[in-house]
């Protein structure tokens, strides 16, 4: 998943916001004392906190994702019907981010957190009970505003409470629970919808991340080095619109977007390509493909590797290039072939995204924070766009049209780094080796 915003307003003039990195430096030198070192105690309970809250927030975003085939058969849906309860939760959080991350400089990072994961969890135990597409989707809207909370304050929260010297382990905790939840999510919602149906699915879906947040509430431990600020519409307006008219940031956003376009397009239609002929496999069984999530976690962790061999632009042609073979390669009529091409596709599309996500924080030069909640906004925007494309591609043209519509992101994407490069070559004749 997405890095998250590290706060609302940091690197911003005094006139703004206080930022995290001002708000621990205000609370003094003897409070650097106070955050937690590795292998203390508070380290442990704040790992597996975020941990639990992390797992909670994606256990509920993906939810319905294996669930598509299901709800399509239950309430007579086409399939760009049904993924629109998939599109509306990552538009409810692209949409909430920036003024939820807001809300979190001047109420604290803690109380928001709370706030979105039981307020979410609690919506997940009412979608059961949705009667219709339109009120399910509506839930599922409200679903993602109140999921926005988790990744605009999580890593703030970390960056105030945690020793720099733990910092990194802590957040790739995070991270990993974000992971695992994505993964979850599809994999639990849709075994249990195999043999109850999917209103049971999504019904364990959600007493699963109640308890997730349950335990992140007893763990989490008092914040120590919040300090509230004043919400600065002006100037967080300001800074939003700078980052827009940066053309290298704008770049990034729109990588986000396009890998996050296959990724959704791919994920929300392979269920149906697989319960129907030839492949016919069962509802819980054709759940079991998104177990190829974890190939992200690896190619999540080899990524730096890759961009420290290749350039950040040589890995980005490199991932996209591993998402379009993953692409052709699922579409004859094999199951191996799918599943292989389905791993490449989670390889490519990781490998971009940490690329991409990874520069933005290089990049801005101020206001970082909302750099990184504007390309999560993009993110989570190109995935309900690919879902809705996909699943309409799927039920005009099949599988092929589903495909197309992904090659065709990628070959936008390879045209804006292809820019990038060109524009780098022409305009500083060292660029290209520094963007090594």
């Amino acid at each position: 998943m997405p890095p998250a915003t590290s706060g609302a307003f940091d690197d911003q003039p005094s006139s703004a916001l206080t930022s995290p990195i001002r708000s621990s430096a205000a609370a003094g030198s003897a409070a650097e004392d106070l955050r937690h070192l590795p292998g203390s105690r508070g380290l442990r309970r704040t790992q597996l906190a975020l941990f639990g809250a992390g797992l909670a927030t994606f256990l509920l975003l993906y939810s319905t994702q294996a669930l598509l085939p299901a709800l399509s058969a239950s309430l007579r849906l086409t399939p760009a019907q049904a993924s629109l309860t998939v599109s509306a939760a990552a538009i409810g959080l692209a949409l909430a981010v920036i003024p939820v991350s807001a809300l979190s400089e001047r109420y604290g990072r803690t109380a928001v957190m709370t706030a979105s994961v039981f307020t979410a969890a609690a919506i997940g135990l009412v979608l059961p009970f949705a009667p219709d597409l339109t009120t399910l989707t509506v839930l599922r809207a409200l679903q993602g505003v109140a999921l926005a909370g988790l990744p605009a304050t999580a890593m703030a929260y970390l960056a105030e409470e945690v020793h720099p010297t733990a910092l990194a382990s802590a957040m790739g905790l995070y991270v990993a629970g974000n992971s695992i939840g994505g993964m979850s999510g599809r994999l639990v919602s849709g075994v249990v919808a195999g043999s109850y149906g999917w209103r049971w699915g999504l019904a364990s879906v959600a007493v699963l991340s109640l308890l997730c947040a349950i335990g992140f509430r007893l763990l989490i431990p008092r914040a120590r080095h919040f300090r509230p600020g004043p919400i600065n519409p002006a100037a967080l307006l300001r800074t939003v619109t700078s980052h827009l008219r940066n053309p290298l940031l704008g770049r990034l956003f729109a990588l986000g977007l396009l890998f996050m376009t296959v990724f959704g397009a791919v994920y929300t239609v392979m269920g149906y390509r697989l319960v129907a002929l030839p492949f016919g496999l069962s509802q819980g069984l054709a759940s079991s493909i998104f177990a190829v999530y974890l190939v992200g976690t690896f190619a999540s962790a080899a990524s730096a590797r890759v961009t420290g061999r290749f350039g950040r632009r040589g890995t980005l042609y490199l991932a996209v290039g591993t998402t379009s073979a993953g692409l052709l390669l699922t579409l004859p009529d094999s199951l191996p072939l799918a599943l292989l091409g389905l791993v490449l596709i989670t390889a490519g599309f990781f490998t971009g995204h940490c690329v991409a996500s990874a520069s933005v924080g290089r990049t801005a030069t101020h206001g970082r924070a909302q750099a990184s909640a504007l390309y999560l906004a993009a993110y989570y925007l190109g995935n309900s766009l690919g879902g809705t494309l996909g699943a309409d591609a799927y039920h005009s043209d099949g599988w092929t049209g589903t495909v197309l519509v992904a090659l065709a992101a990628m070959a936008l994407a390879c045209a804006v780094t292809l820019y990038g490069t060109v524009h780098a070559r022409l305009t500083t004749p060292h660029a290209v080796a520094a963007a090594r």
